[in-house]
C-alpha cells in the first residue's frame, strides 16, 4: 500500500467502551492526496472515513496529532453507532428505525457524515407517525433543524385530534402547547376537539398545570362552537372547581367569547394554507340548450381551508389563469417535478371536437408550453404521473369508440405509443370485483388503500346515482363499504390533501342538475365534510395538486 496508496485498504485502531477495535477500511484516492508522503512513513490512516465524514477529514489531513497516533480515543460514541455509519461508508445505505434514528443521528452530527445525516433526516420527514412526531419535534428543536422542525410542527397540526390522544401530548411544555392552540393552521372537526386536548393536558397533572388553564382557554376559539358542544365546556368547569386550592375559572371567560364575539370575525376563524393546493382545470356548465353550454379554459386554486361555526367548512379560491388553447373538459391533467401538465378532452360535444393537443404550465415561471401532440384523440382517459413519465391511458377517440392503447410521455418531448391495453400487457393480475357497479366515479389513493366514490349505476334500463362509495385492501384483496356520498357526484373531480379526499363538482343523474358541491372524506373521522361550492365550471372538471410559489398565494 506504500507503493500504491490509491489502491488496498487502511488501518483504523478506534478504542470505545474499554475496547479496541480494529477496522480494515477502503482508501479512497481522492483523500490520498492530502496525506504526507514521507518516505519509509507507512500510510495508516488513509480511510474511506475520511471520504465521508468531515470530521475524520479534518482529523486525518489537517496536520492534527490523531493523524500520528496508532489509537484514537473515542468516549462519547457507542460501538453499534460507529458500526452503522462504517457499514453506510460502504454501502451507502443505513437501517432506521425510530428505536436507533435518533442516536444515529446525533453520531453522524458529531462525525459530520453529511450523506448519513441526510438519509436520516429524510427517514424522520418521511416515516412521520402520531406516535413520533412529539419526538422529533423535540429533537430538531434541540439541534437548531429548523427545516425539520417546520414539516414536524405542520404534521402537528394537520393531525392535531390523534396526537392530542398520545401519552407523549401530556409531556408538551405548556408554552408549546399554547403555540399550537392560537394556530389558525390548526386543523380540527370543531373547537371541542381543541377544548378536550387542553383539559387532558391538565387533568394529568393538574396540581401543576392548572395555573397554566387560563392562557390555555385563550387558544380556543369558543364562538365557533355549537350550542351542544358549549354545554359540554360549562359541565367541564364545573368538575375543574372539585380540584382543592384551585383559583381557576374557565366557564365565565368562555361564555364571555361565547356570548358576545362575532362568528363571522376573520379572526376567529381557523384558516388553513397548505403547502400544495388544489388546482382545478377546464370543465363544462350543464344547459339543457346544447348551443348555450359553456365549456371552460380557466384554472382555478383552492388557497385556504376555512372552519367557521360548528361543523362549517369553506374553500377560498383564486383564478390562476386560462389555457393557452380551447376550452377542455373530460381532458386529463397530472403534475410531474412541479409542472402541470393539460392534454387532450374534448372542446364540444361532436365527434370533430376532440382533441390530442398537450400544453404544460410552470407555477415558477408562470409561463405555458405547447408541447407535442399525442398520436391519438383522447377524452374521458387517465393522465398519470409515474417514474418521471406521464402515461395517458384509455378513453375515447370519437362519440362511439374507445381507444384501447397507452402513450407515454418522455421529458424529451414527445410521445410514443404504447400496445393495447388490458388483454395484450403481460403479467395483469384480476383483482377482486367491487360490490357496486359504477361509472364516471372518483378513485384516489389513500392510507396504502383504494378509495372508490360517486358515478352512476347501471339499472339496465337505465342509469342511476351512485352515492355507495367502497375501499379496496390490496393486502387481503377485499372491498368494504365506507360511508355514502351525502349528494351525487357524476363526472366529478377528486385528489388527496393532507390526509382527506376530495371530491370536487360533478352532475346529478336523476334529474341532471348541476353538483357544484365540494366534499372532504376524512378517514379518521369516517364521514364526509361539505367545503362549499366550486367557483366555475363543475362537470368534467379535471383536478390535481399543485406547489405554488408564494407571490401568487398572497
Amino acid at each position: 500500500h506504500q507503493n500504491n496508496p490509491r489502491q488496498g485498504t487502511g488501518l483504523l485502531l478506534i478504542q470505545m467502551d474499554g475496547f479496541h477495535y480494529m477496522v480494515i477500511l477502503g482508501v479512497c484516492a481522492k483523500v490520498c492526496k492530502t496525506f504526507p508522503r514521507r518516505q519509509n512513513v507507512k500510510l495508516k490512516w488513509m480511510v474511506i472515513l475520511a471520504a465521508n465524514s468531515d470530521y475524520f477529514r479534518g482529523m486525518f489531513t489537517s496536520g492534527m496529532k490523531e493523524s500520528r497516533q496508532p489509537c484514537v480515543d473515542l468516549p462519547f460514541l457507542s460501538a453499534s453507532d460507529l458500526e452503522a455509519l462504517i457499514r453506510f461508508s460502504y454501502s451507502g445505505t443505513l437501517l432506521l428505525t425510530w428505536d436507533s434514528v435518533f442516536e444515529v443521528t446525533c453520531t453522524a452530527l458529531r462525525l459530520q457524515f453529511q450523506s448519513a445525516l441526510s438519509l436520516c433526516l429524510n427517514f424522520m420527514q418521511k416515516e412521520l407517525q402520531v406516535n413520533s412526531c412529539l419526538d422529533v419535534a423535540s429533537f430538531a428543536e434541540a439541534y437548531g433543524m429548523s427545516d425539520l422542525l417546520e414539516e414536524v410542527n405542520d404534521f402537528v397540526l394537520r393531525n392535531f385530534r390523534e396526537v392530542s390522544a398520545t401519552v407523549k401530548f401530556q409531556d408538551l411544555p405548556a408554552e408549546k402547547l399554547l403555540d399550537f392552540l392560537q394556530c389558525d393552521g390548526l386543523c380540527v372537526p370543531s373547537e371541542l376537539t381543541v377544548f378536550r386536548a387542553v383539559i387532558s393536558w391538565i387533568e394529568a397533572d393538574p396540581e401543576e398545570r392548572l395555573v397554566h388553564a387560563s392562557s390555555l382557554m385563550s387558544g380556543v376559539r369558543f364562538p365557533l362552537m355549537t350550542f351542544r358542544e358549549f354545554r359540554e365546556v360549562r359541565a367541564v368547569n364545573l368538575q375543574m372547581e372539585c380540584y382543592r386550592d384551585s383559583e381557576v375559572e374557565l366557564y365565565g371567560t368562555a361564555l364571555k367569547e361565547f356570548g358576545f364575539s362575532l362568528p363571522q370575525s376573520h379572526e376567529i376563524c381557523r384558516v388553513r394554507r397548505p403547502k400544495d393546493v388544489l388546482v382545478l382545470v377546464g370543465g363544462d356548465q350543464l344547459n339543457p340548450d346544447m348551443g348555450h353550454r359553456m365549456p371552460s379554459r380557466e384554472l382555478w386554486f383552492a388557497n385556504s381551508m376555512r372552519s367557521g361555526t360548528g361543523l362549517v367548512k369553506g374553500m377560498e379560491w383564486r383564478r390562476l389563469g386560462e389555457i393557452p388553447d380551447q376550452p377542455k373538459f373530460r381532458h386529463g391533467v397530472a403534475v410531474l417535478d412541479g409542472v402541470l401538465y393539460v392534454v387532450g378532452g374534448c372542446f364540444f360535444y361532436t365527434s370533430n371536437d376532440m382533441m390530442k393537443s398537450a400544453y404544460s404550465y410552470d407555477p415558477l415561471k408562470e409561463t405555458w408550453k405547447r408541447l407535442a401532440d399525442m398520436q391519438d384523440l383522447r377524452s374521458n382517459f387517465c393522465l398519470v404521473a409515474h417514474d418521471e413519465r406521464l402515461y395517458a391511458i384509455g378513453g375515447d377517440k370519437t362519440i362511439n369508440t374507445n381507444v384501447d392503447s397507452v402513450e407515454i410521455f418522455p421529458k424529451s418531448n414527445f410521445i410514443t405509443f404504447v400496445k393495447e391495453v388490458i388483454i395484450s400487457l403481460a403479467g395483469t393480475t384480476y383483482l377482486a370485483d367491487m360490490a357496486n357497479d359504477r361509472a364516471q366515479h372518483c378513485m384516489e389513493v389513500a392510507q396504502g388503500r383504494l378509495y372508490v366514490a360517486g358515478g352512476v349505476c347501471n339499472l339496465r334500463r337505465f342509469y342511476m346515482d351512485q352515492q355507495a362509495c367502497e375501499v379496496y385492501d390490496p393486502v387481503s384483496d377485499t372491498w368494504t363499504a365506507f360511508a355514502s356520498l351525502p349528494v351525487p357526484h357524476v363526472g366529478a373531480a377528486s385528489a388527496f390533501l393532507e390526509d382527506r379526499i376530495y371530491i370536487l363538482g360533478g352532475y346529478c343523474q336523476e334529474d341532471y342538475s348541476e353538483s357544484g358541491l365540494v366534499h372532504r372524506f376524512d378517514p379518521s373521522m369516517q364521514r364526509w365534510e361539505n367545503m362549499g361550492k366550486l367557483p366555475g365550471a363543475v362537470t368534467d372538471v379535471r383536478c390535481c395538486l399543485l406547489r405554488l410559489p408564494e407571490q401568487i398565494r398572497q
